[in-house]
């Protein structure tokens, strides 16, 4: 199941539970008095205060008959549930809500910040025969493949260091979303018991998303590939890896090799907002008979390329022609913030 499904199961405004949204630095927030309380209530015991009302060790017991009758074999499910319990941690980030929305301008002044910048084309220098080996096999731009590691996990310097398999048992027993993160713990169990990873070196986000483009389990074992050979695919380590299960993703997605994702585009007064959706598309030559003009006031292509507008802060912000390439990136992130985020900060490191 692609990583979007989990970032927005979590009810707040946050473009994933993976380090792309850690803007607001979640993770490292202090203990508030609701997890003390939660804690001192017995929570990890007895399981107050979550949504389910089975005692934990009995839904434990349950979870490791289904994980046996999935295959997973009886080593793998006794070293990886012995001693589980929940996670107070888990449950108050989930079930914490924002105090606003940031708007577009906000998102992208620290999304697409300088330091990510400097840091991605230096990524891109580093790894540059990697990258493009990558993009022969898969198709996929690599300043884009670049832009998606650097967004979520600070191009694998960031990864998370919550265990997942706890994390995911959290989710999964405290019953609101239990069967999406059932499945998505057997997945991890599933992942443990191919080898790909030790119990110890499975961190991720607190929601379960994995390694260095923060994948959930599902999408590790839909779309991970082990470029480099040895056996395991190995996003947590292995930057080939990492890359290449990011290409393969979007390649998946339907890239289109050799196309861009968009650019930006001025709107005129008195456009329709409804119309500026990020998905609704219309040839270039249809925009322009609306009187939507490149950024620089020129025209745009009298062409019959399908394209969308996205302008997230309205009519007076800022506005974006959203191409087919846009689209498989909002199937790695099913948000116009992130699919505008991950395309220009890949125009910005590939220049």
């Amino acid at each position: 199941m692609p990583p979007q499904v989990a970032r927005q199961a979590s009810g707040a405004f946050i473009v994933s539970p993976g380090l792309g949204w850690q803007i607001i630095a979640m993770e490292h927030m202090r203990v508030s008095r609701r997890t003390a309380l939660l804690t001192a209530g017995g929570l990890l015991m007895g399981g107050k205060g979550f949504a389910a009302a089975e005692p934990f060790d009995a839904w434990l017991a349950g979870l490791r008959a289904e994980a046996r009758a999935q295959g997973i074999s009886a080593e793998t499910v006794r070293t990886a549930l012995a001693a589980l319990r929940p996670n107070p941690r888990v449950l108050e980030l989930d079930r914490r809500q924002p105090e606003r929305t940031l708007t577009w301008a906000e998102y992208r002044a620290r999304i697409v910040a300088e330091p990510r910048i400097v840091q991605g084309r230096r990524a891109i220098s580093d790894n540059r025969e990697l990258l493009q080996a990558v993009e022969a096999r898969f198709g996929v731009a690599a300043a884009v493949m670049s832009a998606i590691w650097g967004i979520e996990s600070n191009y694998g310097t960031t990864l998370g260091s919550f265990p997942v398999v706890q994390s995911l048992a959290t989710l999964a027993y405290d019953g609101r979303r239990a069967t999406f993160f059932r499945s998505e713990l057997i997945n991890a169990l599933r992942i443990l018991d191919q080898g790909h990873i030790g119990l110890a070196q499975m961190t991720g986000s607190w929601a379960g998303a994995m390694g260095q483009p923060q994948f959930m389990p599902s999408s590790f074992l839909a779309y991970a590939v082990d470029f480099d050979r040895d056996g395991r695919r190995d996003i947590w380590h292995s930057r080939a890896d990492t890359l290449a299960s990011i290409g393969n993703y979007l390649a998946r997605a339907q890239w289109r090799a050799g196309e861009g994702w968009g650019f930006a585009v001025r709107l005129p007064a008195g456009f329709d907002a409804r119309l500026a959706d990020g998905r609704s598309v219309r040839p270039l030559s249809a925009w322009s008979a609306l009187g939507v003009k490149r950024h620089d006031g020129s025209a745009l292509p009298a062409s019959s390329v399908q394209a969308a507008i996205a302008a997230p802060d309205g009519p007076g912000g800022e506005a974006f022609a959203l191409f087919s390439n846009a689209q498989a990136i909002r199937r790695y992130n099913n948000s116009t913030y992130y699919v505008l985020a991950v395309g220009l900060l890949s125009d910005l490191i590939a220049s």
